[in-house]
């Protein structure tokens, strides 16, 4: 199996019903798999906010633009186009200036979303992770030499990846992390209990994941209304699809079966090709 895009899968979807997360790009996700054929049902489980408090986002913005980092860690395409956004609201020439030390620092994308959001830029990293996790950037780092120098993090949500600044710091960095997004439960349970209910009942062929707040939040859900076993069940019956690594481990993590990923290219291009092979040849 490829990440090709070949030509006879083009209706391969018609007829199946495949369940997608609300995610930043939900609309052409749903598009791509709409032009395959199939019937998407929107799920909203999870929505991205810019950090409530810009003060500290702000403040980091003019510390890097000014020369305050080495090297910048990108874990996410999101959190780079947030930091953008918080630049140019600030005003003057913050944003440029931004960018323009972007094209300076050392930098190291986990991931092929931060990588775009750079390309985005006419920028390129200077580094890529081995693997898009975290502990694919601490493999990507772990021969240079990080003592004194000053490493900016951009974090995801509110998680402080307490493993990477940790190792950081130990290597002897000074690290500098800032948080530009949060993940909001924005969608009400009521919703989210619905989709596990259409899961269970056999309502759709699949389900895709894009994001691992996604599949936590579906499972906190489930926790809280108790309906975690009829969730499982329904997952099991139905072809469960990742976009990447970290959200089949989140998967994996929680006793879940994934079905498919795509094999080296994680968008969601390659994810709609692998749903359609996977479906198309199970008729």
């Amino acid at each position: 199996m490829t990440d090709a895009d070949p030509t006879d899968l083009a209706d391969a979807l018609a007829g199946r019903r495949i369940a997608v997360p609300e995610s930043r790009a939900l609309d052409l996700f749903a598009d791509m798999l709409e032009r395959r054929g199939a019937t998407v049902l929107r799920a909203p489980l999870v929505a991205i906010h810019d950090a409530p408090d810009p003060a500290p986002v702000e403040a980091w913005l003019r510390e890097f633009a000014e020369g305050g980092c080495d090297d910048l860690i990108l874990l996410t395409g999101e959190g780079l186009r947030r930091l953008l956004g918080f630049a140019e609201r600030a005003g003057g020439d913050l944003r440029d200036r931004f960018v323009a030390r972007l094209g300076q620092v050392r930098t190291l994308t986990r991931g092929p979303k931060p990588a775009r959001a750079l390309r985005d830029l006419d920028l390129r990293p200077t580094l890529t992770a081995a693997t898009p996790t975290t502990d694919g950037v601490i493999e990507t780092l772990i021969a240079e030499d990080l003592a004194g120098r000053r490493v900016g993090v951009q974090l995801y949500g509110t998680d402080p990846n307490d493993k990477l600044v940790g190792w950081l710091q130990e290597a002897g960095a000074e690290v500098r992390p800032v948080a530009p997004y949060i993940y909001a439960d924005d969608a009400e349970d009521e919703q989210v209990a619905a989709l596990i209910d259409t899961l269970a009942d056999g309502g759709v062929d699949a389900i895709a994941f894009t994001s691992s707040p996604q599949v936590r939040r579906l499972f906190q859900v489930a926790g809280r209304r108790e309906c975690e076993d009829r969730l499982r069940a329904g997952l099991a019956a139905t072809t469960v699809a990742a976009v990447g690594p970290i959200i089949r481990d989140a998967l994996t993590e929680r006793g879940v079966r994934v079905d498919l990923m795509p094999e080296s290219s994680y968008f969601m291009k390659p994810l709609v090709n692998a749903l359609a092979r996977q479906l198309g040849s199970s008729r």
